[in-house]
Formats: C-alpha cells, sequence, structure tokens
C-alpha cells in the first residue's frame, strides 16, 4: 500500500508541478458564432426526443441538418437562442436517481472507513 500512495503522490506532485503549454491566437467572432451555434443545433436534432418528434412530423434527421448547413449566421443564432431559452427537465427522472445513488455511495464510503454509522450492513475497515 505504501508502493501505491508513493506512486500517486509522486504523479500529483509532477502534475502540479509542470506547467503545461498553452497556445492561443486569434479567432474571428463570426468563425466562432457561426461553427458554434450551428454545432449545438446539430446536437440538439441528435437528440433521440428530437428525433422521434420531427420524424411524427414528417421531417427526417438528414432534410434537417441540411436547412440547418443553410441557415444564415443571424438565424443559426437565434436558433440556438430558442433552444437555450426552452424548458430543461426531460430527464429529471434519471437526475434524481443519479443524485440518490452518489449519495448512497458517499454514505457506504464514509460507513466502511468508519466516519459514520448509517448502514447497519456495514463494518469499518479500521
Amino acid at each position: 500500500m505504501s508502493f501505491f500512495r508513493r506512486f500517486v503522490s509522486l504523479a500529483l506532485i509532477l502534475c502540479i508541478a509542470l506547467p503545461l503549454p498553452a497556445q492561443a491566437g486569434m479567432l474571428p467572432t463570426d468563425a466562432a458564432i457561426t461553427s458554434d451555434t450551428k454545432e449545438r443545433i446539430v446536437s440538439f436534432l441528435e437528440r433521440s426526443d428530437v428525433r422521434a418528434q420531427l420524424e411524427s412530423m414528417g421531417v427526417t434527421p438528414a432534410d434537417a441538418r441540411a436547412r440547418v448547413a443553410t441557415l444564415t449566421d443571424a438565424e443559426a443564432a437565434d436558433l440556438a437562442g430558442q433552444i437555450e431559452r426552452m424548458p430543461a427537465g426531460a430527464d429529471a427522472a434519471g437526475a434524481i436517481v443519479g443524485a440518490i445513488i452518489l449519495v448512497f455511495i458517499v454514505l457506504l464510503i464514509t460507513d466502511l472507513l468508519g466516519l459514520t454509522k448509517v448502514f447497519p450492513f456495514t463494518r469499518p475497515i479500521r
């Protein structure tokens, strides 16, 4: 176990001590807005619920992507803004289940470490 701790400690020290090189360059605003907004729109169209709704209206995913490619910059920015303003929460049940599982795992680990005694089926490692 001490070898593992030394290895992890050394790896963390190296990660903190060695700076990573970074490069920056100028990017025209129009190029950044256009590529970003169209990518957000296409990623929105790739969702299964959106695809199902489009197909129920008679629009194929290929037609929708072709239409996004022909949008002007202003139209793409407007559509991306509308997507961002749409109500969220389509997967609220998944988020709640995920939060419950996260809390369970944290409590289980603290029980195993002997810091808490929440679950009767665990025994501390100490």
